[in-house]
């Protein structure tokens, strides 16, 4: 069986090289496993979290925030 290429989370490219993939994250899945977010070494510092969690976690804190 041969491993599954990585893709970059930031520029979209197939890692190639194994030894310039960096693991930056998980990603659960809703109804069976997830994955594994990868990215270049060079653009591991440059990968942003999402903005539809961010805003979902947002939400939440503030709505938490506002009933104490």
């Amino acid at each position: 069986m041969t491993a599954r290429p990585h893709v970059c989370r930031y520029c979209d490219q197939s890692i190639t090289d194994p030894d310039e993939a960096m693991h930056v994250g998980y990603v659960p899945g809703n109804s069976g496993p997830g994955w594994d977010v990868w990215a270049h070494r060079e653009h591991a510092d440059l990968v942003e979290p999402d903005p539809v969690a961010l805003r979902i976690l947002a939400r939440v804190l503030i709505t938490r925030a506002l009933r104490s």
